[in-house]
């Protein structure tokens, strides 16, 4: 069973958002998301400073299996992104709610995390898949 932290926001698509208590929000895939990915061998982040729309596909992870798009869970600007993935993209699989987070961002509207899916539904949708 995936782990679901409860401090989290979830996407459908599977990224994990969390609320800093500064302005920003820390992205990352979900547990779920890196076990079906299998063993990560890329990551390619966004730029700093780049302005994102919800829904836009913004980061790659990429497997021995396949290459994904990660989406912004919302819209704003990208502040600081994990640079020490370049060279340890398997930190997404170790730790995939910590040390494997892939960017930081100032949310164009601070409101809208509260529409994310919180730790219950996000749970029931990977019940359903």
């Amino acid at each position: 069973m995936s782990q679901v932290p409860s401090e989290l926001r979830y996407t459908q698509d599977h990224e994990w958002a969390r609320d800093n208590g500064d302005g920003t929000l820390t992205v990352g895939i979900t547990d779920h998301a890196q076990e079906a990915l299998g063993d990560l061998v890329f990551v390619e982040v966004p730029e700093p400073g780049r302005e994102v729309a919800v829904g836009e596909a913004c980061a790659v992870v990429e497997s021995v299996k396949a290459a994904s798009d990660i989406f912004s869970p919302l819209a704003g600007t990208v502040t600081e992104v994990n640079a020490a993935l370049a060279d340890a993209p398997e930190r997404i699989n170790e730790d995939p709610y910590g040390e494997g987070w892939i960017f930081k961002l100032v949310p164009a509207d601070a409101s809208a995390f509260a529409g994310l899916l919180d730790p219950d539904a996000y749970a029931a949708l990977l019940d359903d898949e």
